[in-house]
């Protein structure tokens, strides 16, 4: 009946129809048809197929109504933003609009304003997922008061309030739809407790910190050391000038690295890769559990591993000294940059040394040279030689250099943050780069040009209409740009921003254009990846904190050692589901560490309330705009806490502008702002305005 409906709405000439109409349409005459079907319309109401008119009464299609269905996802700081489609842009929802709607529920949305901006009109499918909140007492019952603003407050049953104390966060399931009646599943610890704020935001998102007992119980066997019958079979390489450079706290070590010269114009680059697989035996507890996380959480204070630290730590982790199976991706590269021949290789390997990136950018960048590091400054500076050069042919091909800082928040041994500045990327972070994408894009081509299943690492196109905008405000600011704006390339996209390099606003530039870009994901369809400018890239290099890096290793040894029907039409069937899995954790866990960097950071600004500072406008919107600091804190100037006056809000210029005084406040602009409030718990930023620091008028240029 369901289609019969559809076809019958589909009629153009008369898209809205009344049940009777309907019913007569279909050829019902008996009640008992016009029963099922006034069943069956509201069925496919609630589930957001057909949308209702109570003024007209009248069925239609949504996707023929002004109405529009998606997915609520919740900001900590209370307002949403409505997912509606791939390669369409998120409809932002004010906390006025949410309509009790709640994190991840299923809602119909009417567009507002601009069409940026919308209202839930209707739920259609509750999330029913763990929700984290406060334990409160009140008139002798029990409540959580969840931590997302919008969500209701949910009543605790009797039996599953034992132990708990005013003050407990907890994870609670909703039990009894609509009523907010619900059941404890854990408690997190006391809100006042050290971390705790931290954890929230960590069961929030999905993840857990611990590893059930069942699966520590499942690894109690795994060997500490490589035995000498492990490494049969595998390519010998202690004997090589092999080492790893990771960070100064860095713990789980997935990749090391080898240089030579075998001649003048041609280098071997060995890029050599933790052996998880070998341990993580596929569909094992072990296995299904690092599935299900997919992925590490990198938060300020600790790290959710995807895997117990037995591995990510110790044998799967390429500790100096000691003998570490391997995956080797050898590669022979000249000097255009081009892999013109390579191995991918079981192996054993043993570092010589865990080097840090500070030490080696004194080295490579001035000279100075660490205790320890002096045999290897040679390799280093060949390493520097050879990733130039990777770097030269990546940007030929179309490789973006976006530069989008990140904060680094320092905390004490209370989780206090204590500091707040940008992470520095120096030589040593820029050749590893390079030589991950080198042997990520090589692995990724074995796969794929053997016409055989495979997992990748893609990133599509910008969206047309975020282009249009950008080249929009681009003309509002008075640059003019020379090169394609349509069907645009990454080495077009790469031009105009090298054209807007030199400007005086070039870092807002450049995050606008960011803005323009599609979320990178995993898929089993290759179709390239477009801010890298390549043509086929997967994730090969990182398979302790990464999922899909895993899988690729399973792929490598399938079609080299276990080769099938069988074993290409498992995974051919397979890899779509894991893929699209892998890429809603990935979002979670970046979700999860936004959340606490955002905390954080209100929490570290509540000491400076009343202070004054400088910032650029981040983001414009009716209600005012959002102001990030040079440190990345970002807050929120609200039209109240603005000069009097009517304000206009134009979106082509990202503008507010003042109707008494006609003063315009753009994307971009640098403005004086005083800290009003910030709150640790709403993870809220809140600003006045000073004033508008003069800017230099810009003439049109052609840039």
């Amino acid at each position: 009946m369901e289609q019969d409906i559809i076809e019958i709405l589909s009629n153009q000439d008369k898209p809205a129809m009344g049940a009777i109409e309907i019913n007569d349409a279909l050829g019902f005459t008996s009640i008992e048809d016009y029963k099922r079907l006034e069943m069956k319309l509201e069925e496919m109401t609630s589930k957001g197929i057909l949308y209702y008119s109570d003024k007209k009464k009248r069925y239609l299609l949504l996707k023929n109504s002004h109405l529009i269905k998606g997915k609520l996802l919740m900001n900590s700081k209370g307002f949403g933003f409505v997912e509606i489609g791939e390669g369409k842009k998120d409809i932002y929802i004010g906390k006025d609009n949410l309509n009790n709607a709640r994190n991840h529920d299923i809602v119909l949305i009417e567009l507002l304003g601009d069409k940026t901006e919308g209202r839930v009109v209707k739920i259609i499918e509750r999330n029913e997922e763990p929700i984290v909140g406060t334990v409160y007492f009140k008139d002798g019952k029990c409540f959580v008061r969840p931590d997302k603003k919008n969500n209701i407050d949910i009543e605790i049953l009797e039996e599953y309030q034992k132990g708990l104390v005013e003050g407990h966060k907890v994870l609670v399931r909703p039990i009894a739809g609509n009523r907010y009646v619900g059941a404890i599943l854990h408690v997190i610890g006391h809100q006042h407790d050290v971390g705790v704020d931290v954890l929230s935001f960590v069961y929030e998102n999905g993840f857990c910190p611990q590893f059930s007992k069942d699966v520590l119980a499942s690894i109690q066997d795994l060997p500490d050391s490589v035995s000498d019958l492990e490494c049969e079979g595998r390519l010998d390489l202690r004997d090589k000038i092999i080492f790893t450079i990771d960070g100064d706290d860095t713990r789980d070590i997935d990749d090391a690295i080898s240089i030579s010269k075998i001649r003048d114009g041609l280098y071997e680059l060995g890029v050599h890769i933790a052996d998880v697989s070998y341990y993580v035996e596929k569909d094992s507890l072990l296995d299904k559990e690092a599935y299900e996380r997919a992925t590490s959480v990198y938060l300020v204070d600790r790290v959710i591993p995807m895997l117990p630290h037995r591995l990510s730590n110790g044998i799967c982790s390429l500790n100096p000294n000691v003998d570490r199976l391997a995956m080797s991706c050898i590669m022979q590269i000249d000097k255009q940059g081009r892999v013109v021949s390579y191995d991918i290789k079981k192996s054993i390997i043993r570092s010589r040394l865990q080097m840090t990136y500070n030490k080696v950018n004194d080295i490579l960048d001035k000279g100075v040279i660490a205790k320890g590091y002096e045999p290897y400054v040679n390799d280093l500076k060949l390493m520097k030689e050879l990733s130039d050069i990777l770097r030269r042919k990546m940007v030929e091909r179309g490789y973006i250099e976006f530069s989008s800082p990140e904060a680094k928040i320092l905390v004490d041994e209370h989780c206090k943050p204590i500091e707040i500045k940008l992470r520095e990327e120096g030589t040593g972070e820029n050749m590893i780069e390079n030589f991950m994408v080198a042997a990520n894009e090589t692995v990724g081509s074995f796969i794929f040009y053997q016409n055989l299943p495979g997992i990748y690492r893609v990133h599509d196109k910008p969206d047309e209409k975020r282009l249009n905008s950008f080249f929009q405000f681009l003309n509002a600011r008075g640059y003019v740009v020379s090169g394609k704006k349509k069907h645009i390339t990454s080495r077009n996209l790469q031009n105009i921003l090298k054209q807007l390099s030199d400007k005086p606003d070039a870092k807002i530039l450049n995050d606008l254009a960011i803005r323009c870009q599609a979320k990178a994901v995993y898929s089993d369809e290759n179709i390239g990846h477009f801010g890298l400018g390549s043509k086929c890239y997967s994730h090969f290099t990182s398979p302790i904190r990464r999922y899909p890096d895993l899988i690729l290793h399973r792929l490598v040894k399938d079609y080299t050692e276990h080769y099938s029907d069988e074993v290409v039409e498992y995974w051919k069937t397979n890899l779509k589901e894991m893929a699209t899995h892998c890429s809603i954790k990935e979002q979670d866990a970046q979700k999860c560490e936004r959340d606490v960097d955002d905390m954080k950071k209100a929490e570290y600004m509540e000491a400076h309330i009343g202070e004054e500072f400088e910032g650029i406008i981040s983001g414009v919107q009716e209600f005012g705009f959002f102001v990030e600091l040079k440190n990345t804190i970002e807050g929120l100037v609200k039209i109240e806490n603005m000069p009097k006056g009517g304000y206009t809000f134009v979106v082509e210029s990202m503008s507010l502008i003042n109707r008494n005084n006609k003063e315009k406040y753009s994307f971009g602009d640098s403005v004086i702002v005083k800290l009003i409030s910030a709150s640790k718990e709403t993870s809220m930023i809140d600003f006045s305005l000073i004033s508008k620091k003069k800017q230099k008028c810009l003439k049109k240029s052609r840039c």
